[in-house]
């Protein structure tokens, strides 16, 4: 025996799936498992919601209580006499002040907060109970036109809101005896069924079995006792900007003709209001896309004179470095040419003179200049190679004054480099400069050669072939 007082092999073999699943879930302990399932009726859904949302009144045994003239339970949750409300609905004015509808709240600000696994939060969530609300709806009632959607409560009030349509919301309570006579007669007649579906009313649908938490919920946030039971909200300006308020009530056994006509009712009330903010909104959005345009417009003419300003300055920075790599290209050029003519004015210095008839073995040269002057020169016997060129690079300064200049300095930090090269015809031999001989090693007792000018592209051709 448990602690409850109840053999679990009592029970049936649905019953002890039913309370497997639920403490497997839960996993609260079978005694006080059984009698909560027991009081939702062995509904696994049912004990589960309860269990994490909180146990409340019954709107059930509420809706039963008000029809036996009995006093239902006691409750923290204010309850409504739909009744009274009827008879203060007719000794009142024609327009009267609408009831907020809140936003349901699936937990007590009492109750400690309980953060169910992923897991578990996927599978029971309003969405799935509204699919499984449908889904049994179709299975009792089969398939019907209405167009139930598919979101939580919360979500569907403010698609209300934002579309500014009328949210007619169903709650249904299967074990009261009318439920099934109503929903047949009323809720799926041709008249009501049109009436709903008209795009021209903006009506949107929602419904929910009282046995789930959220319909619980929204059963006690919009004050139901009596089955079946529905109610019309709206959007309504005159109380805040963004208030939901129930424009109308249904409760009870209705004839079609009576359903329809308090929906026209309450919809012809409150339909000018909401077209009127409609067309508010609506001039809202075209200023606001006008403003968008505008400033779009703006942003791509700015982003245009940006681009054109960045191309502006690159232009203007490449041009400055251009105009300075071309100074620079002309100071290092003017300085390479008064660093060759000061060279050339310090290596005359030091270029000896041509040896006289008493020097019997002198080299005598014959040099062909490029400008196709040929001039005869003789050397000493020993001279280097490099003296020879010298005095080719130096014959001009040689020409210009017969009297030597002696106190011109070698420019600092000068690399010289002689920009021809000296031949003998035949047989053509190139005469290296660094090849570190003597004159009369590489040409003989005399000779002609040739001056040729280096041109780089030509030596890299050669090379090539």
């Amino acid at each position: 025996m448990s602690s409850s007082g109840l053999d679990i092999a009592e029970l049936s073999d649905s019953e002890r799936s039913a309370l497997e699943t639920y403490t497997t879930v839960t996993g609260q302990e079978p005694s006080e498992a059984i009698p909560l399932l027991r009081r939702c009726q062995w509904n696994v859904q049912i004990a589960i919601s309860k269990f994490f949302d909180g146990e409340g009144p019954d709107p059930v045994e509420e809706a039963r209580a008000v029809l036996d003239n009995t006093p239902p339970p006691r409750s923290n949750r204010q309850t409504q006499n739909l009744m009274r409300d009827d008879l203060r609905a007719q000794l009142a004015p024609t327009i009267r002040a609408a009831d907020p509808a809140l936003r349901v709240v699936t937990q007590p600000e009492e109750q400690p907060v309980y953060r169910p696994p992923l897991l578990l939060a996927l599978l029971f969530t309003p969405v799935n109970l509204l699919y499984r609300f449908i889904r049994e709806f179709e299975e009792e009632y089969g398939t019907n036109s209405l167009g139930f959607l598919e979101n939580g409560y919360n979500m569907v009030l403010e698609k209300a809101h934002q579309d500014l349509k009328f949210l007619l919301v169903v709650l249904l309570a299967p074990e009261h005896d009318d439920t099934n006579g109503w929903v047949r007669d009323t809720l799926l007649s041709r008249e009501v069924v049109e009436f709903v579906n008209d795009p021209q009313n903006d009506v949107l649908i929602w419904g929910g079995n009282v046995q789930d938490s959220e319909a619980y919920q929204v059963a006690n946030s919009l004050r139901c006792t009596k089955f079946p039971f529905a109610a019309a909200i709206v959007h309504t300006p005159n109380v805040s900007s963004t208030a939901m308020s129930v424009v109308t009530r249904i409760s009870g056994t209705t004839s079609p003709p009576e359903f329809v006509e308090k929906l026209r009712s309450a919809i012809s009330q409150y339909k000018e209001p909401l077209e009127r903010i409609g067309a508010s909104r609506a001039e809202q959005q075209a200023s606001r896309s006008l403003r968008e345009q505008q400033d779009s417009a703006y942003e791509r003419s700015l982003a245009i004179d940006r681009e054109r300003a960045r191309q502006r300055r690159e232009a203007e920075a490449a041009r400055q470095r251009e105009e300075q790599e071309a100074a620079e290209r002309q100071a290092a050029e003017e300085k390479r040419i008064h660093d060759q003519d000061q060279w050339k004015r310090w290596r005359v210095q030091t270029i000896p003179d041509e040896p006289g008839p008493e020097v019997k073995d002198a080299v005598r040269i014959s040099i062909r200049l490029p400008s196709g002057e040929r001039v005869i020169r003789k050397f000493g016997p020993d001279a280097d190679i490099e003296e020879l060129y010298a005095f080719v690079e130096c014959y001009d300064i040689l020409q210009e004054s017969q009297e030597r200049d002696t106190d011109v300095e070698k420019p600092s930090g000068f690399e010289h480099e002689y920009q021809f090269r000296l031949v003998s015809p035949m047989p053509r031999t190139v005469h290296e400069i660094d090849a570190g001989r003597s004159i009369r090693d590489q040409i003989g007792r005399g000779g002609n050669v040739l001056v040729e000018p280096i041109d780089e592209e030509s030596d890299e051709e050669e090379e090539d072939a």
